[in-house]
């Protein structure tokens, strides 16, 4: 029997460290026997543990003295602190003593000391940050939503070629369809880095659909779509926001009046089951793509069951070989003899 991934935990960095991320790690350990190695200030550490019965949970304690702020340069937090709690959840999976590192922490620092220490996955020039987001029919991928704001064409195909292996391993999607985020469907749309990544992606081996528009996120029409960080991240806050906007609304409308309460009465497992499709604690964390190992960004308020569903999609990323196989896609373009196809993919 195969033995069960170990997820490194970095509870220092969130807004409620540690004991939003003590909570939801042992929320995960319970409920799905994952072994976690908490790595933070022992003393704060330990001292949370106290209030959770963790007798029979495979969770250890790993010491780092520092913490990475959010106001902390990404390249400051990974070179200068070295003992922070994300520089050494990382090094644990270097050791090999972790498999995967999930972290509430600065995301650029996150970002950084994943590429730092495990490095990228040859061939792949950026690593990206992708998000899951509920549709219509069941789920997309969004990469990159803020890792990268500037990008040339080639990037957009590496990102396009890690989201689709991402989404068949982890999405249950068998030929996901992605799609490029533009203006609009028509070859004439998009700036020039759309208009030349459009024309690469047609060459590739991808189950490509073309331009994809905003709404198509939401519509169940494209399962992973592709766009620069500085787009991708302006489409994450927005979704973010509207849900948050369009729940408030809803809720005030149900109390302004007697019937509307009644009525809320006979709606409201409809509307439990709306809250959770659109409640991003459910998706957990954001994937890192691209480096030799398993990371999940979570949000820095991210709630206990948030931090507990990101360990879970970690430790499900490791159980399906997600890197494995985003190295196995590459290496077979790298190999392959096709000439601008390849070149184009991994340049």
């Amino acid at each position: 029997m195969s033995k069960s991934p170990t997820v490194a935990v970095d509870v220092m960095g969130g807004d409620n460290a540690p004991a939003h991320e003590v909570t939801g790690a042992v929320m995960a350990a319970r409920q799905w026997q994952i072994p976690i190695i908490l790595v933070g200030q022992i003393e704060l550490v330990e001292k949370e543990l106290t209030n959770h019965d963790i007798k029979g949970l495979d969770i250890r304690v790993m010491h780092a003295s520092e913490i990475v702020g959010m106001q902390d340069s990404a390249s400051d937090a990974v070179r200068k602190k070295k003992d922070s709690s994300i520089r050494v959840a990382f090094d644990l999976v270097k050791q090999g003593a972790a498999d995967a590192v999930v972290s509430t922490g600065n995301s650029g620092a996150t970002m950084a000391a994943g590429m730092f220490v495990l490095k990228r996955i040859p061939g792949i020039d950026r690593a990206a940050i992708a998000t899951v987001v509920p549709n219509l029919k069941d789920q997309t991928l969004i990469l990159d939503v803020g890792g990268n704001v500037d990008c040339k064409p080639h990037h957009l195909v590496q990102f396009a070629l890690m989201g689709s292996v991402y989404a068949s391993q982890m999405l249950d999607k068998k030929t996901p369809r992605v799609g490029l985020l533009s203006n609009g469907e028509e070859e004439s749309k998009g700036n020039d880095l759309t208009r030349e990544a459009n024309q690469t992606l047609k060459n590739t081996p991808l189950n490509y659909i073309g331009y994809t528009e905003g709404r198509d996120i939401y519509n169940g029409k494209v399962d992973v779509v592709v766009c620069d960080g500085f787009v991708g991240n302006v489409v994450l806050k927005v979704s973010e926001g509207l849900a948050e906007a369009m729940g408030s609304m809803l809720r005030d409308e149900l109390n302004s009046r007697f019937l509307s309460k009644l009525g809320y009465l006979l709606v409201r497992p409809a509307l439990k089951a709306f809250r959770k499709k659109v409640d991003y604690a459910e998706y957990g964390g954001a994937p890192l793509l691209g480096i030799q190992g398993t990371a999940m960004i979570c949000h820095g308020s991210s709630s206990p069951r948030a931090i507990m569903n990101a360990i879970k999609m970690a430790h499900d990323s490791e159980t399906h070989q997600v890197n494995q196989k985003l190295n196995e896609r590459f290496e077979s373009f790298r190999t392959e003899k096709s000439g601008e196809t390849d070149s184009a993919v991994v340049a």
